[in-house]
């Protein structure tokens, strides 16, 4: 590489694959990402040569797209327009990351100009293969044709003066390799060899220890390495260290540095990157003229030094710093590692561009009041897949922003030096034995904690969605539902970084046939048996309203890892800032008063304290799913305007009736039928008030308020949304138990087998106690938590059975005559379920990606998804 300007796979040529003589069988190395262009008359034989050497799929042929635009593959009046239509595909394909060849003469440097500048727009490698191919076998192969029997020789003569003026030039051109094939016997022998890009170590799955900027710390870096596990540059386990680049300047020792990670790399236990500092040092190097600043004196000096010892050092340097990639795609794509950063648009290209941005990152064009440039802040905005490492701008604290992390921790400048294992997100640091060098701006102590980034913004939901989840494929968000579920975000939900999940619907059971009843436990325990599930456990359902209680152990956990509020004091939550939060199943706040909120966050957080839950769990949070009770505590003006109203008239207006009824029968007026009639509809309608009035009860403050947490969702750092519900309740039994304050309620439960009828019965029975005495109903849900059923699908988490008379707050008074009944029977319960298990996958999207330290659009994405399936229609009584 001698212009610093692109990678080794774009910045050389194959020896013997340029202008020169070329050997017959000989292998063609093209890169897996490029645009491949094949140069020749017409006749050379390039379609031949194209369908013979890559996929049909790959080739865009000039011809075809004449014939697209005009019908007439020959027409040239149409390659304006056909051309037009090539570029525009192949930019398509390069954007995708597809190679795309390119089959027309291109005999012409303007043609070539193009699609040059198309490859650089994409930042691929433009590869011209050459065909040169004798005039009369070009003549004789359009002869044959019948499409082309009359083209005029010289158009064929005029194409291959054009190709002999174009050879010597195609490099300069802008072509990263050229192929030049002469004559037929070498076009027929030639063998097309597909080549991995110089960045693509995809295949490379670490475990990696990858460490930040250097700068000529020789003894940290000994350091570093050894409290990794490292001996002698190598690791027991197999695991790579991964350099970052800027090895070298203003440290003590940088050729140290430079022979250790030179060591490491050639024995196959290290990887590095080039920093801005090793390309200033191999364009020193080489003879260009350098400013000897910014350490660069320092390094020469101890090279200089170095010289005496062993002269041959500074070649070597020079040939490994010239061999450096600008960044690698590692793990499946999972992590990228690079300099400075790099925007996924770069992820895997080679251009002069792509290294540019690795090497320097981008600026704004400012400077800052130390004369410093001021780097555009690409991370903010970070969207991609892969988690990017780098370093080049130091901070005090390695921390996690939108999946991207910086690695320069000022080792130099008396910080510390750091790595990242991967896959394990650990940071491990050691601490600089000295400022070697005296910052010229110095570093941040303002930077954020470690939160990672920003929430969703306006480009992550807008329009039509498709998240892909692990646990059911890719779940689909209509426009219109997320334009919904955008309005009740932006308006009414709570602060979105403390919503890292919303809990999913819940399927009712299968709409019984027994007389009386539309829905019975019999139906939720035969599904789960039918879906291979043989035991569930019954959860009592409670007289409230979902709620996700996400509790951090004080202030400062809620800062650094939810980026909210500020420093707490005496290490107790609340006092500097929230210390979790209190929310809907649609994500709004549930209490107004944020002060009645830590209130809450308190006691749930002495609990678990008291419970031992923080130690045992490894964790600084918690996320709960529970209940809230009372229902009117959120429903308030629910009640009073459909719920009491409905009440007040019926106690209004029956006894009147009723009255004015028996004084009519006592008269001898023969209305008993009716007066029989309207004293059911007045039972009915007063045990409809009685149902509803189970879930009032007068609160003041915190009194009178009950919460029933009834499964711990996740914690730091795992996802606990697949822990048995034995398990689960047992740890939530512990904290109700240690709670002090009467505010915690435990979930009563049963646990049932499902292919057992006297099980069944029991569950059944334990049913019809709990709803004769007014409850609610309960939850049957798998043991198992996270279950599939025979055909790997996931069976539905939780089924819902209600209570023959709370089922009148849902359907009516009189929903239990059997005429009602017969009609509501008639329900559909196919969307519900379906919806029930998207939103669930979501749910559970969200938790891994939580989990798995993902950056908080990432979570969001998934939450948002489950907030806008809510706004389907579907009957809001299932």
């Amino acid at each position: 590489m001698t212009d610093n300007t692109t990678d080794n796979t774009t910045g050389s040529i194959t020896p013997g694959t340029s202008t020169g003589s070329t050997t017959p069988g000989r292998r063609l190395p093209v890169t897996d990402l490029s645009l491949v262009v094949l140069i020749g008359a017409s006749g050379a034989g390039k379609s031949t040569f194209a369908r013979r050497h890559f996929k049909p799929t790959e080739v865009l042929s000039s011809d075809f797209c004449r014939g697209l635009v005009a019908d007439d593959e020959n027409d040239q009046g149409a390659s304006g327009d056909a051309f037009d239509v090539l570029h525009y595909i192949a930019g398509k394909r390069l954007a995708a990351g597809r190679r795309t060849v390119v089959d027309a003469t291109s005999v012409q440097s303007d043609s070539r100009k193009q699609l040059i500048e198309l490859a650089r727009r994409h930042d691929v490698l433009p590869i011209a293969i050459v065909l040169d191919v004798p005039e009369d076998v070009c003549a004789e192969r359009n002869a044959a044709r019948a499409d082309r029997a009359g083209m005029p020789r010289r158009v064929i003569q005029r194409h291959q003066r054009e190709l002999r003026r174009s050879l010597r030039h195609l490099e300069r051109e802008g072509f990263r390799k050229v192929h030049v094939l002469r004559g037929v016997a070498e076009v027929e022998g030639a063998e097309v060899v597909t080549e991995r890009r110089f960045n693509d170590l995809t295949h490379l799955t670490g475990p990696f220890d990858i460490i930040g900027d250097i700068h000529g710390c020789a003894s940290e870096l000994e350091t570093l390495l050894g409290r990794l596990g490292y001996v002698d540059g190598a690791h027991p386990e197999g695991r790579t260290a991964v350099f970052v680049g800027d090895l070298v300047d203003r440290g003590p020792d940088s050729p140290g540095v430079l022979r250790r990670v030179m060591g490491m790399v050639a024995d196959g236990t290290a990887l590095c990157v080039p920093g801005n500092h090793e390309n200033k040092l191999g364009r020193y190097l080489k003879g260009r003229g350098v400013q000897h600043t910014h350490g660069l004196a320092e390094t020469i000096a101890q090279l200089e030094a170095e010289d005496a010892r062993d002269p041959d050092f500074r070649a070597r340097v020079r040939e490994f710093v010239d061999g450096l990639v600008s960044h690698y795609v590692l793990d499946g794509g999972k992590l990228v590692v690079c300099h400075a950063g790099l925007p996924e648009k770069y992820h895997g290209r080679t251009s002069g561009r792509v290294r540019s941005h690795a090497l320097y990152g981008d600026t704004t064009g400012e400077t800052d009041e130390f004369g410093l440039p001021v780097r555009y802040p690409w991370a903010e905005d970070y969207r991609g897949k892969a988690a990017v490492v780098y370093g080049h701008t130091p901070v005090p604290t390695a921390t996690w922003l939108n999946n991207t992390i910086c690695l320069d921790t000022g080792a130099v400048f008396g910080g510390k030096l750091t790595a990242l294992r991967w896959p394990e997100r650990e940071l491990v640091d050691v601490p600089a034995e000295r400022v070697w060098y005296e910052p010229t701006r110095p570093l941040r102590t303002d930077a954020p904690g470690g939160h990672d980034g920003r929430p969703l913004d306006l480009g992550d939901v807008h329009g039509r969605r498709a998240v892909e989840t692990r646990h059911a494929g890719r779940v689909t968000v209509r426009e219109e539902n997320a334009a919904a579920a955008l309005e009740v975000m932006s308006r009414f939900a709570a602060d979105p970084r403390l919503l890292p999940y919303l809990p999913p619907t819940m399927a009712p059971s299968a709409t019984s046939r027994r007389e009386g009843y539309l829905e019975h436990p019999e139906d939720a325990f035969a599904q789960y048996a039918a879906d291979g599930v043989a035991r569930v456990v019954c959860e009592e359902k409670h007289m409230g309203s979902r709620a996700v209680v996400l509790v951090c152990r004080n202030a400062d956990v809620a800062r650094e890892r939810f980026g909210v509020g500020g420093t707490s004091h005496a290490g107790s939550g609340g006092a500097g800032g929230p210390t979790g939060a209190l929310v809907t199943r649609t994500g709004r706040p549930f209490l107004g008063d944020p002060d009645r909120t830590e209130q809450v966050l308190g006691r749930v957080r002495d609990a678990a304290d008291a419970a031992g839950l923080w130690a045992e769990l490894d964790t600084d949070w918690l996320l709960l799913d529970a209940e809230l009770m009372p229902w009117s505590l959120k429903a308030s003006g629910l009640l009073r305007s459909q719920y009491a109203a409905v009440g007040a008239a019926s106690g209004a207006v029956f006894p009147g009736a009723l009255d004015a009824l028996e004084a009519a029968v006592a008269r001898g007026v023969d209305v008993r039928d009716l007066l029989g009639k309207q004293r059911e509809r007045a039972a009915d309608a007063a045990a409809f008030t009685d149902a509803y009035r189970r879930y009032c009860w007068p609160t003041d403050g915190l009194d009178g308020v009950r919460l029933a947490p009834f499964q711990i969702l996740a914690v730091q750092g795992r996802s606990l949304a697949g822990m048995p519900h034995d398990r689960q309740l047992a740890l939530i039994d512990r904290m109700v138990e240690h709670d002090g304050t009467g505010l915690l309620r435990t979930t009563r439960r049963l646990y049932v087998e499902t292919g057992d009828a006297d099980s069944v019965r029991a569950g059944v029975d334990w049913w019809l106690e709990m709803t004769g005495r007014g409850g609610e109903g309960m939850v049957v849900k798998p043991v198992g938590a996270l279950v599939r059923d025979g055909r790997g699908r996931l069976v539905q988490p939780g089924i819902k059975c209600r209570g023959r008379e709370y089922l009148r707050i849902v359907y009516g008074p009189e929903y239990t005559r059997p005429e009602n009944l017969e009609k509501l029977r008639g329900r559909t319960l196919g969307h519900k379920r379906s919806l029930a298990i998207r939103e669930y996958a979501l749910g559970l999207e969200a938790l891994d990606r939580l989990a798995e330290g993902e950056p908080l659009w990432r979570v969001h994405e998934a939450v948002f998804a489950v907030l806008a399936l809510e706004s389907e229609p579907v009957d809001p009584r299932l």
